[in-house]
């Protein structure tokens, strides 16, 4: 079988420099944030091209911690996607604030034509999410919240080391936030997140929000969270760092693959947005009577999955709490019913990469 996604396939190949940053922390006796963390930090929001990181306990606790940090809570409106992991709205709501949904573009990702009209009085930022990979069209973007003050929160979890324009993701809005779940790019061995920014009192607001509001005296200067990154997987990541923007190349090298060979099948390939380097966290194909395809290929011992079958306006908890635009989200519909995910990961071998193409070119041979 070949999976969609292979961690344990990568903490193999990183096993030696793995259990290196694991005996460190061990030895350290340091076992709640200290230098490890901010170490991590350090290179991390370096990598990014930001000025400062965070490290907390989730990419969830990122957004939430990121929207607290800007003010954003109840009354307030932020615009977003329903077409995204469910995180992305749980923050929103998790910070007391109401979700507004508008509609994606054909690359995924939150259509900015749509963002004027989703504006309201009570509107105070917008979280972009690069999904799949690939960055949303941040200029269009900022155009858009510049000229209404709105500030601008980036959903990094699935895009680390994806560039716009030459610049790397988390460094091109007000404050950004990552993941490190075992399956994205960078991953941790268990859950973790960071914020970066080149605000320093935003960076500095965030790190009293992520442990009960303390500022360096262990007082509290407001109510926050307990959400600290471990220090064992930042010893992980530190080790995982240096092999980002390789691993990132294999990736691009196996959609290329895959896109060359899907070239004359009924499927849309996902494809760069102009002037981006796409991280393809995922590879996301786009085609009619999806389930059968998937179910082909699970038959052929070939992993699939869908991200995301069910938008986040459907489901129950959620639908009842958003705003959606009167004439709904027709794009994010249809996507919801035509998406699958192919495997795609640095360690999946040109051989495997092979068996994936013949088995979605047997299905389609077999259905013609």
């Amino acid at each position: 079988m070949i999976p969609w996604a292979s961690p344990l396939t990568q903490a193999r190949a990183h096993r030696s420099e793995i259990d290196a940053a694991v005996a460190r922390v061990l030895d350290s006796g340091t076992y709640v944030l200290g230098q490890e963390v901010e170490a991590f930090e350090r290179e991390f929001a370096a990598y990014c091209g930001a000025a400062h990181g965070v490290g907390v306990g989730s990419g969830t606790d990122a957004l939430i911690l990121a929207l607290r940090a800007l003010g954003i809570g109840q009354g307030d409106e932020v615009i977003t996607v329903s077409h995204t992991a469910l995180a992305t709205v749980a923050a929103v709501l998790a910070a007391g604030a109401t979700p507004v949904l508008v509609d994606i573009d054909d690359h995924f990702t939150i259509d900015p034509s749509r963002l004027a009209s989703a504006v309201s009085p009570r509107t105070k930022a917008v979280i972009a999410v690069h999904l799949y990979g690939q960055v949303a069209d941040i200029d269009a973007i900022l155009a858009v919240t510049k000229r209404y003050g709105l500030k601008l929160i980036e959903d990094c979890a699935q895009a680390v080391g994806a560039k716009s324009g030459g610049r790397r993701v988390g460094a091109l809005a007000d404050i950004s936030c990552f993941s490190f779940y075992p399956t994205k790019n960078l991953g941790a061995i268990g859950d973790g997140g960071m914020i970066t920014t080149s605000d320093a009192g935003l960076a500095l607001r965030v790190r009293r929000l992520r442990q009960y509001g303390w500022n360096d005296r262990r007082e509290t200067e407001e109510p926050g969270l307990n959400s600290r990154l471990d220090p064992m997987q930042a010893a992980i990541l530190r080790a995982k760092l240096p092999h980002l923007d390789s691993d990132n190349k294999r990736r691009r090298v196996i959609a290329q693959m895959y896109a060359n060979a899907f070239g004359r099948l009924p499927v849309t390939v996902p494809s760069a947005r102009d002037g981006t380097e796409h991280a393809f966290h995922l590879y996301v194909l786009a085609c009619n009577h999806r389930d059968a395809l998937v179910d082909s290929l699970a038959r052929g011992g070939i992993g699939a999955a869908i991200h995301y079958p069910i938008p986040v306006h459907r489901q129950s908890g959620y639908a009842e709490r958003v705003i959606v635009p009167s004439g709904g989200l027709p794009i994010t519909e249809r996507a919801a019913q035509r998406i699958l995910s192919l495997p795609i990961y640095p360690e999946l071998s040109d051989d495997e990469v092979g068996r994936v193409i013949s088995a979605v070119g047997r299905h389609f041979d077999m259905t013609r």
